[in-house]
């Protein structure tokens, strides 16, 4: 690929499982750049990213929103170039007539670490407010831990077979997020 590769548009590339049949990334995206298009079971856009190492941010996403990481568009690029990912990634917006979800209102959820405490019962809630910091850290991690088994129970449930580590320290925090 040259070093200034073409913008490929959206409509052109091939639409790929997220998953293959054994229910796992395809690893030659391990380590590779590009921008990445993400569509749920219906094949409906949900989010346009890019990354310096896609196979990493597929990983994060299926964790993140594995209802909506169904199929999957991609182009790769040799060397960083933030103004082709960035113009790459717009285009791609741009030439689906409206932006995805994933990439307006729903952004975080597909970008940050999963904030568990919306899962908090009104009983935790109500601990937690009368709690010390202790006490609250062991809460956090109770819900946290709770969450996380609901992602890995979805996982499962479509067979994927792909190495998830979750972060111990961030379970303290209420958050979850990959190692």
């Amino acid at each position: 690929m040259t070093a200034q590769a073409e913008i490929s548009a959206l409509e052109t590339l091939p639409l790929l499982p997220y998953l293959d049949d054994n229910g796992a990334l395809n690893d030659e995206l391990q380590k590779k750049i590009g921008v990445y298009a993400i569509f749920d079971q219906t094949k409906v856009l949900q989010f346009v990213g890019y990354s310096r190492d896609i196979h990493t941010s597929l990983k994060q996403h299926l964790i993140r929103q594995p209802q909506n990481c169904y199929w999957l568009k991609f182009q790769i690029i040799e060397k960083p170039n933030r103004t082709w990912l960035e113009g790459t990634r717009q285009a791609w917006i741009s030439e689906n007539g409206k932006v995805p979800f994933g990439n307006e209102a729903n952004e975080k959820s597909w970008i940050q670490a999963i904030d568990t405490k919306f899962a908090m019962t009104e009983e935790e809630k109500a601990q937690y407010q009368l709690s010390d910091e202790v006490q609250q850290i062991k809460i956090l991690k109770n819900v946290a831990r709770r969450v996380q088994k609901d992602i890995e129970q979805q996982l499962s449930d479509r067979q994927v077979n792909v190495e998830i580590r979750f972060n111990p320290k961030l379970k303290e925090q209420g958050l979850l997020d990959l190692k």
